[in-house]
C-alpha cells in the first residue's frame, strides 16, 4: 500500500491555543480532506477544545498537561488503536502549513519518519543566537545518528510512517524536546530511515512566541542535555515493528 493509500491522522497538540487551532483544524482539512484530524488538549485552562470540536476536530482531552510529547504519545496510541498507517504532527500556533502535508506524507515512500525542516532552502524563517547555534551544532551531530544530513532536527513538523507508528506508540518520549531530539534518536537507533524535506513556516496565529537571550541559552543547555540522555538509553529493540 502507498503512502498516499494509507489511513493518515493528523495529530495536532494544543495547550491554550484557542486563539488558533479552529484555524489550524479547517487549513489541515482543507489540505488533506480523506485525513482524520485529531486535537489533543493538553491540560488547557482555556476553551480550546470547543474551538477545536466547533472546527470539525476529533478531541482528546488530557486532563492536565503533559507537554507536546505527552500529547503526541496520546496520539500515536489513538492512531494504533484506531488503524491509521500514518501520523502527521501539526502545532496548533499556526506557524505550521498544512499545504504542506502531501510533501510530508509523499517523502514517506522511501522513509520512516520525515521531518519538515524550516532550514532547507525555502522561505526566509531563522533563528539568532545561541539557539541557531545549538540548533546547527545538533544538526550536525544528529545527521551523524541518522545516516543523512539534517538541518533541523527540533521541527516539530513531521510525517510518521507505519513502523515509527508503531515503535512510537509505545516509545515516544514526553521529556522536554523528546518529541523533536529525543524521538528522532529513538527511531534512528532502532533502525529506521528518516528524511528531511523543505518547508515554509507561517507567521503563528496566536500566543506569544519567546526569543528572550536567556530562554535562548537555557534551550541550547537542555537541549544538549536531552540528546546526551537520549544516547544513554537503551536501543529500542525492532521485534514485531516491520
Amino acid at each position: 500500500m502507498g503512502a498516499t493509500e494509507q489511513r493518515v491522522l493528523v495529530v495536532i497538540p494544543a495547550w491554550n491555543e484557542e486563539e488558533s487551532v479552529a484555524d489550524v483544524v479547517g487549513d489541515v482539512v482543507a489540505a488533506v480532506p480523506r485525513a482524520v484530524c485529531v486535537v489533543v488538549d493538553d491540560g488547557s485552562a482555556d476553551s480550546t477544545s470547543e474551538a477545536a470540536r466547533n472546527a470539525g476536530a476529533v478531541v482528546l482531552t488530557l486532563p492536565f498537561n503533559l507537554g507536546v510529547g505527552g500529547a503526541m504519545r496520546t496520539g500515536f496510541r489513538y492512531a494504533r488503536a484506531n488503524g491509521f498507517e500514518v501520523v502527521v504532527q501539526v502545532d496548533a500556533d499556526g506557524q505550521h502549513d498544512p499545504a504542506a502535508i502531501p510533501a510530508l506524507i509523499d517523502g514517506l515512500k522511501d522513509a520512516d519518519l520525515v521531518i519538515g525542516a524550516r532550514f532547507a532552502g525555502i522561505g526566509d524563517y531563522s533563528v539568532a543566537g545561541p539557539r541557531r547555534w545549538a540548533m546547527r551544532m545538533l544538526a550536525g551531530v544528529l545527521s551523524r545518528v541518522t545516516r543523512g544530513r539534517l538541518t533541523d532536527v527540533t521541527s516539530g513538523f513531521k510525517a510518521s510512517g507505519p513502523r515509527a507508528v508503531r515503535l512510537f506508540a509505545d516509545n515516544f518520549p514526553a521529556e522536554y524536546l523528546g518529541d523533536t531530539i529525543e524521538a528522532l534518536v529513538i527511531a534512528a537507533r532502532a533502525g529506521l530511515s528518516i528524511r528531511q524535506v523543505p518547508v515554509e513556516m507561517r507567521v503563528r496565529q496566536g500566543g506569544e512566541p519567546s526569543h528572550h537571550p536567556v530562554k535562548a541559552a537555557i534551550y541550547l543547555i537542555r537541549a544538549c542535555a536531552a540528546f546526551g540522555l537520549a544516547m544513554m538509553r537503551p536501543r529500542t529493540r525492532l521485534e514485531g515493528i516491520s
